[in-house]
């Protein structure tokens, strides 16, 4: 790269900041210089040519230096890891300082907090903390199902490590710090093989049930301004009915904002269960939209309607005008599940010592009125499901496996990255050589599924991959009935409505 190239990239990235409101005009000269430094330059060479349109993200530019850097010597970049970790130090330098943050969120907030959720938002991306260019490139589609459209995504945002970084990982030193991936220590930390580096990293305090909580959004926003709600205090997950309180206190916060909680107990939580947090964000998810197909009068409670969603999981929406009626009744439901136990429907409250009922709570204001879905949740295995009776089934696991959290709960399907290549291979054969498929091990687990495929007589070059993603839609629909407590079934119904009856008199 010769010099007035190198001095342009450096001067595009000083300039991108500019122009995202990163730093300010009379700061373009520290940061070129200290740009420079980081990609191990003597100094910023001189360039006072045009600076062309510039991109919408930095990654490219990033990508540029990051090269330049390597080219002069420092090491450790040949892994997409170690890349990662070096451009977060070079967008660290041009990232606002937490007071700086805070204090024009909070201004915003003041006059509108929709406007401060924008600003935020767009500095999280300007930043790169939120990977954008990256996250683009997750497929999407949706699929039609009894319970309305189920929207299908696969993750290709969240990088795998190669083996060069899983090699060199063993050798890092262990460390407590940060806690985990959630603390708040995390803002401003530069970063190992094993944790993320974080130094574009800014977090927002805000107070949810008396309690320091921060807001953050999610690096791999699996939807429209995935956010998380992190409590200060590393401690466990736990539903509760002061966890109930403060997802209301969040959404009187940012009423344009739904927010929701993992559950706390494992294979139907998250996959973070040792940090109490909560996810939320701008956006409609499919059982938002699921109409209540029996409802019920609550004695001695009329200001709460209560009533049975529509949906492959057991969920019970309530929504109410009055806050602490509704917190009141979901603490109810709450306490009659932890101890529910249906023998005739695999439903145990706990085994021996271990409990297995819990409940995913969302919460939204929909016409003026708090609304809070309720998903019954039960955690038992058995020897012949040992990853959860009421998890997806075992001849689903080729498309879908892992625990399903919150956000598939609701109706987005986060699928395995590994789906891409082995959906593509799978249409390979399908339209080419319908035998070679039976020499690629890696498509092994898809063998019945591609019987039943192969026995089809409509596929054709046009629709064999809307074919396959809506095939694949349909099994992940699947799989959302598996975790239902109460099938969408007369027998389950009526299990439902046995609960519901226990609860209410």
């Amino acid at each position: 790269m010769h010099n007035n190239e190198l001095g342009y990239e450096i001067a595009a990235l000083a300039h991108y900041a500019l122009e995202k409101g990163l730093i300010a005009r009379e700061d373009l000269t520290w940061a070129k210089n200290r740009i420079a430094n980081l990609i191990g330059e003597p100094g910023c060479p001189h360039y006072e040519g045009e600076i062309e349109a510039l991109p919408q993200f930095p990654q490219t530019l990033l990508d540029k230096l990051t090269a330049r850097a390597a080219d002069n010597g420092i090491e450790g970049l040949d892994s997409i890891v170690h890349r990662d970790i070096f451009d977060t130090e070079l967008m660290a330098v041009l990232t606002p300082r937490p007071s700086e943050v805070i204090g024009k969120f909070n201004a915003l907030m003041e006059k509108d907090p929709e406007a401060a959720t924008d600003w935020y938002y767009d500095l999280s991306r300007a930043t790169n903390y939120i990977r954008a260019e990256r996250c683009a490139k997750d497929l999407r589609w949706s699929v039609d199902s009894p319970y309305g459209k189920i929207n299908i995504s696969v993750n290709l945002s969240k990088p795998e490590k190669d083996p060069k970084a899983i090699a060199a990982a063993r050798f890092v030193k262990k460390t407590t710090f940060p806690p985990c991936a959630l603390c708040c220590e995390n803002e401003g930390y530069g970063g190992t093989l094993t944790t993320a580096a974080r130094g574009n990293h800014r977090i927002i305090p805000i107070t949810l049930g008396g309690e320091q909580w921060y807001l953050q959004y999610s690096p791999y926003v699996y939807y429209n301004e995935h956010c998380i709600c992190l409590s200060g205090e590393h401690r466990p997950m736990a539903v509760s009915r002061a966890g109930f309180e403060r997802l209301l206190d969040f959404v009187d916060l940012f009423p344009h904002y739904f927010v929701g909680s993992n559950a706390d107990l494992p294979i139907v939580g998250g996959s973070i269960l040792t940090h109490d947090h909560f996810q939320g964000g701008r956006a409609v998810f499919p059982m938002e939209l699921a109409p209540v197909e029996r409802e019920y009068s609550v004695p001695g409670c009329p200001e709460v309607s209560l009533g049975i969603v529509k949906w492959p999981l057991s969920v019970i929406r309530l929504e109410s005008e009055n806050r602490a009626k509704l917190a009141s009744l979901a603490e109810k439901i709450l306490s009659a599940w932890r101890g529910y136990s249906d023998p005739d429907r695999a439903i145990l409250a706990q085994t021996e010592d271990t409990p297995h009922n819990t409940i995913t709570p969302i919460a939204r204001i929909k016409n003026g009125k708090y609304q809070l879905d309720l998903v019954l949740r039960n955690n038992r295995t058995t020897d012949e499901r040992p990853l959860g009776l009421f998890h997806p089934a075992p001849d689903r696991h080729h498309i879908k496996k892992e625990n399903i959290g919150l956000i598939e709960v609701m109706g987005l399907a986060v699928l395995p990255a590994r789906l891409k290549a082995e959906l593509a291979r799978i249409e390979e054969c399908l339209l080419d050589d319908r035998d070679r498929f039976y020499e690629i091990p890696e498509l092994e687990p898809h063998t019945e599924w591609y019987r039943s495929l192969c026995e089809r007589r409509d596929i054709t070059p046009k629709n064999c991959t809307a074919i396959l993603r809506d095939e694949a839609g349909k099994i992940f629909a699947a799989c959302l009935e598996d975790c239902g407590v109460f099938t969408v079934t007369p027998d389950g119904r009526e299990g439902f409505d046995k609960f519901i009856r226990s609860v209410i008199g």
